[in-house]
């Protein structure tokens, strides 16, 4: 191995974290979705009865993947400190998910029970449908980390200088938060909660001072 690989390798080290923590998340949400079949508290809103089925979604759906992928390899060789801030805001919501999974086993009855058209896109659900049950929904991970993977594209100083990136970054973001509640693979209250969570977050990692703005006001408040 020559000094050009080594010297590659540690001035990139950090991107080790990502591969740490993989194993140990596909892991327990595995023991979680074989685990959690028939017995949870079942996760309904009325808003959901309204929502139609709409299978074309699907494809925001998938484009999830390789969004939040390339976002962290983006990452990796952009700002390192834009770079631990993406991996704990990430990494944080989706281990808040898998206690709260573990502690409130929960599930929703909205999947439809035959689709009215027979296409590429029901085809993709359909494989969906059986690979990922409807069990372990909140927050809604695909909406946590497709809205903290966008704030952190937006925060990045040589990102803001491309438009087009972040034009895209957001379309593709809110089209996957739509997708989880059209193709009924999510209730309202999974994309809410994701959206709570990632809010407190930006908060707390990419605005710290306005969490200290506000204990001022307070202290100013029990002054007077």
């Amino acid at each position: 191995m020559n000094n050009n690989i080594l010297n590659f390798l540690k001035k990139y080290r950090h991107a080790i974290l990502p591969l740490l923590y993989f194993p140990f998340y596909m892991l327990a949400f595995s023991y979680l979705e074989r685990t959690v079949t028939t017995d949870f508290a079942l996760v309904h809103m009325r808003l959901d009865d309204y929502i139609p089925f709409i299978e074309y979604f699907v494809i925001p759906y998938y484009l999830w993947f390789p969004y939040i992928a390339v976002t962290v390899i983006t990452f990796i060789f952009l700002d390192k400190t834009d770079y631990y801030k993406l991996c704990i805001t990430l990494g944080t919501g989706m281990t808040l998910f898998l206690l709260i999974s573990f502690l409130i086993p929960n599930g929703h009855d909205l999947r439809p029970l035959a689709f009215e058209r027979d296409n590429i896109f029901t085809a993709l659900i359909k494989t969906m449908y059986t690979i990922d049950t409807p069990t372990n929904l909140f927050p809604s991970i695909h909406c946590y980390n497709s809205l903290m993977a966008h704030a952190a594209i937006m925060e990045n100083e040589t990102l803001k200088k491309y438009k087009g990136i972040q034009i895209v970054s957001f379309v593709l973001c809110i089209s996957i938060v739509l997708s989880t509640v059209f193709i009924k693979q999510h209730s309202v209250f999974d994309v809410f909660t994701a959206l709570a969570l990632s809010v407190i977050m930006y908060l707390l990692v990419y605005k710290p001072g306005v969490g200290i703005f506000f204990k001022r006001v307070n202290e100013k408040r029990q002054l007077s």
